[in-house]
């Protein structure tokens, strides 16, 4: 138990370098959170419906997130931050990294779904602050939502989703994958062009585009040579 506990904890300081000590980790909001979710998910399991909510509303009192007692988590979840809400039927496999603000929300029961709801995220998955995953979508492992995406189909194995509605960046992953990614996207990579960026290109147009008119302005107003009467 206790060397399990001692891994758990060097798992998350390998992954945030902010903590100088085992014992600050066990401090952790995303931490607390998940042994809340231990006690509570065997309750659930065992049919102890009432006590495993009381729990879960106690951890997201105590925590700011919200991990339903039904959700199945495997080992080193690290949920840097709060304000994260994971769904009923929810999986999530080994060494998931999720950052603050995240859902992993599910779909409407009546839509003919009633069973899985909620989405499936693989090993070694992170996905970046305010990301949205909703439906009984499966994130491949390996892969890496970008912060804000929405996602609403599965993602492939080791690729980077970023946008609304998430699309793929197209980089491989065995070209960034080596190490671990903070908040799921890769900086030295292009993903798409920043808005500061994007307003560049379009004054730029603009101004050709208004050197155009001024020429054929010009081009009007010269004086047209008089015809001559035969």
């Amino acid at each position: 138990m206790v060397s399990a506990l001692i891994r758990y904890l060097d798992s998350v300081k390998a992954r945030d370098p902010a903590p100088r000590s085992r014992w600050e980790v066990l401090l952790y909001p995303g931490v607390l959170a998940l042994f809340f979710h231990k006690i509570a998910h065997r309750l659930f399991r065992a049919r102890w419906y009432f006590l495993a909510r009381a729990i879960n509303h106690l951890s997201r009192f105590l925590t700011a997130i919200d991990i339903h007692p039904g959700a199945r988590i495997g080992r080193n979840l690290f949920i840097d931050h709060g304000f994260t809400v994971i769904g009923e039927t929810a999986v999530i496999g080994d060494n998931v990294t999720i950052y603050q603000c995240v859902t992993l929300g599910g779909t409407n029961p009546t839509n003919g779904k009633a069973g899985k709801r909620h989405p499936t995220l693989e090993d070694d998955v992170i996905v970046g602050s305010g990301a949205q995953i909703l439906g009984p979508v499966i994130v491949g492992r390996r892969a890496r939502i970008g912060a804000s995406a929405v996602v609403t189909e599965d993602v492939p194995e080791g690729a980077t989703m970023i946008g609304i509605k998430a699309r793929s960046t197209l980089i491989a992953a065995e070209t960034y994958a080596k190490d671990f990614m903070p908040y799921g996207t890769p900086c030295k990579e292009p993903c798409e062009p920043t808005g500061s960026q994007r307003v560049a290109d379009l004054e730029a147009e603009v101004a050709q585009l208004r050197e155009q008119v001024e020429a054929l302005v010009a081009e009007r107003a010269e004086p047209q040579p008089a015809c001559k009467g035969l």
